[in-house]
């Protein structure tokens, strides 16, 4: 305890770290034990002396890596997770040794500075009006919030109330237009907000779960009074698009304002090959991404845009005495993000964005819809695996049994995940989807190259197989 010099501890906690990162590829695309194994492992009462530092960092690695999963991994389908790329991780761990609390530019320069760059980066990058304010926030959750609660307060302000300073107590009602598959935490942000989760009007969606433009144009004209549209880059199960150039035009004929979601889709727009899917998208008025997806920077990082600076500012801006001000050309942090005390997220954005560039960043994008695509050819052209959707960007949902019964081939899909998941070759998980049992691909990690494709293809059709075989081998 209280050693002044951290060069040995820290050089103890980067080797666990380098030696865990250096062998993610070959061990298994899984956690070695359960929760509740490693709840008994970490489970001991209070210490009353403290213990050494090396010694705890090397308890903690003993007890926590059997339970880590393989996020970091080449293989590693089951939710849309970026890979944490090294670049991003070691800025990330000069910003918890440099420890700044990014809540204010006069307190941490750099920190601001770098949040400041990098954003307009963001903005260059993903093809957005210029004028946007950008909040560095945890992630898409959390920028969903911020967005929507700037949406809030300018549809309100537009009929004469004050959200800010007075609350949504006597507030005239806000009508709230989201598709039938839009992302849980869109609803947990309107929840957030007092706008709540179940009084929305949802909007039918087509197989792919995209918002039916008719549909949203007469459910638009039943609207009078203040709006909020929210629509999505970037379906969570098939990576469809809303088409934003058909509902957008149809959202600003009756004063709504418009947020998207684009928790990972939104990163179409740096790719030229698949810019086209996003097409029209920057006529919205807010926008929500992550960074620890396609970015690959490390958790916890996302990205508030908001075209309007001001009603951005309105909504989140945090002020008190002790806090110096901002002068003209200045940019304080905490004016944009729910927070003022947090960690400075600009640092690993601002790495990821300088070592891999446009050009780097267009060409991982691609590079995974490739291998998604790729990935479901091969899974059908295999008899009894069926790919429910058209592959247009990284996520694609499977179902095995396809000539059975709805759920008989339920029963069959969910052994074939578990069955899957077992082996640890890689990694994917299930979801339901129209009803049905199904498992969901998202290729996203930046490790990720053709070759983990098609290892992980042969793998599932394997395991199928293998299930297939044992359904035969029952029935006989």
């Amino acid at each position: 305890m209280g050693e002044r010099s951290v060069d040995g501890l820290f050089r103890r906690a980067a080797e666990h770290a380098m030696r865990f990162r250096d062998g993610i590829s070959e061990i298994p695309q899984k956690p070695q034990v359960s929760y509740l194994a490693s709840l008994k492992g970490f489970r001991e009462p209070l210490p009353i002396e403290g213990c050494a530092g090396p010694g705890v960092i090397d308890e903690l690695v003993a007890k926590a890596e059997p339970g880590l999963h393989t996020m970091t991994g080449p293989r590693f389908f089951g939710w849309v997770i970026g890979g944490s790329h090294p670049v991003g991780v070691a800025a990330d761990w000069l910003t918890s040794a440099w420890g700044q609390n990014t809540g204010n530019h006069h307190a941490t320069p750099a920190a601001a500075a770098a949040e400041a760059v990098a954003g307009g980066w963001l903005l260059d990058l993903l093809d957005l009006p210029r004028e946007s304010s950008i909040g560095f926030v945890t992630g898409a959750t959390v920028a969903n919030f911020v967005c929507l609660a700037a949406a809030r307060g300018a549809v309100l302000r537009r009929v004469g109330w004050d959200v800010e300073g007075q609350g949504l107590f006597g507030a005239p009602p806000i009508a709230v237009l989201i598709g039938d598959d839009a992302h849980a935490t869109v609803f947990s942000a309107l929840q957030f907000l007092g706008l709540g989760h179940d009084r929305v009007v949802r909007v039918k969606t087509d197989g792919a779960g995209r918002i039916l433009t008719s549909d949203f144009a007469e459910a638009a004209g039943k609207v009078s009074g203040p709006c909020i549209a929210i629509l999505q880059a970037g379906q969570i199960n098939t990576g469809a698009f809303d088409d934003f150039e058909g509902i957008i035009p149809i959202a600003r004929d009756i004063g709504a304002w418009v947020h998207v979601d684009g928790a990972f889709g939104l990163w179409a727009r740096a790719c030229p090959q698949r810019s086209g899917l996003a097409k029209g998208v920057h006529g919205a008025d807010s926008w929500a991404t992550d960074g620890h997806k396609w970015l690959q920077t490390p958790y916890d990082c996302g990205y508030a845009i908001v075209r309007n600076e001001e009603a951005h500012r309105r909504a989140m801006t945090t002020a008190a005495s002790y806090l110096p001000p901002s002068f003209e050309g200045e940019r304080d942090p905490s004016h944009f993000v729910p927070e003022l005390s947090r960690r400075a997220r600009g640092f690993a954005t601002w790495g990821m964005i300088k070592h891999l560039g446009r050009d780097g960043i267009a060409a991982m994008v691609e590079r995974h819809c490739r291998v998604a695509h790729a990935m479901a050819e091969r899974l059908r052209s295999e008899e009894g695996i069926e790919v429910l959707n058209d592959v247009v960007l990284n996520q694609f949902l499977v179902r095995f049994g396809a000539k059975h019964a709805g759920d008989e081939a339920d029963r069959l899909t969910q052994r074939t995940i578990e069955r899957i998941q077992t082996d640890g070759v890689c990694f994917c998980g299930g979801a339901t989807w129209r009803g049905r049992k199904v498992m969901r691909v998202s290729v996203i990690s930046w490790l990720t190259d053709d070759l983990a494709g098609d290892v992980a293809a042969d793998a599932i059709i394997a395991a199928w197989r293998a299930v297939r075989a044992n359904e035969a081998s029952v029935s006989a």
